[in-house]
């Protein structure tokens, strides 16, 4: 059945260095899984954080389902991960660390259950982001040279 992907969180990548990736499920309502269907979802400014053994993704907007009734859900609630307990101590041993957060990636269905996948990161300093911008238009430059060479062959 595949991955379908639902939202990106490109400015985790931006923000981080991201370090390792994990997959979990979520624990969702039924409008929940509904309004994902759609696509309507907003991973921005979110983030996961470990509590009594538990992990829990906070800051993961959801839109109300646009058909949905009384029974609707509540669109920033908190949502709990499901995840191994070996991989949530492993990542609860590394966010004890100094600059470490684990935020979400991307948000997708996996043969018909959502996912999110979820990175441990660490934090980006300016200098670091400056220095990745300038990678990313020198690599645009050479491709576009590129091109233009190959054109006029």
């Amino acid at each position: 059945m595949g991955e379908k992907l639902i939202c990106n969180n490109k400015k985790a990548f931006h923000d981080y260095f991201i370090e390792e990736r994990f997959e979990a499920g979520m624990v969702l309502k039924g409008t929940e899984v509904k309004s994902l269907r759609m696509g309507k979802a907003n991973l921005n400014d979110s983030f996961a954080l470990v509590r009594d053994g538990e992990i829990f993704l906070h800051n993961l907007h959801i839109n109300p389902y646009d058909f949905g009734n009384r029974q609707n859900h509540d669109p920033d609630r908190l949502r709990k991960l499901l995840m191994h307990k070996s991989e949530i101590e492993k990542l609860f041993g590394k966010i004890r660390e100094k600059g470490y957060s684990v935020v979400p990636l991307r948000l997708y269905f996996k043969n018909g259950l959502a996912k999110v996948e979820l990175g441990l990161a660490k934090g980006k300093k300016l200098y670091d982001k400056r220095e990745d911008m300038k990678k990313k238009d020198q690599s645009r430059e050479m491709a576009q040279a590129l091109r233009e060479r190959s054109k006029n062959n």
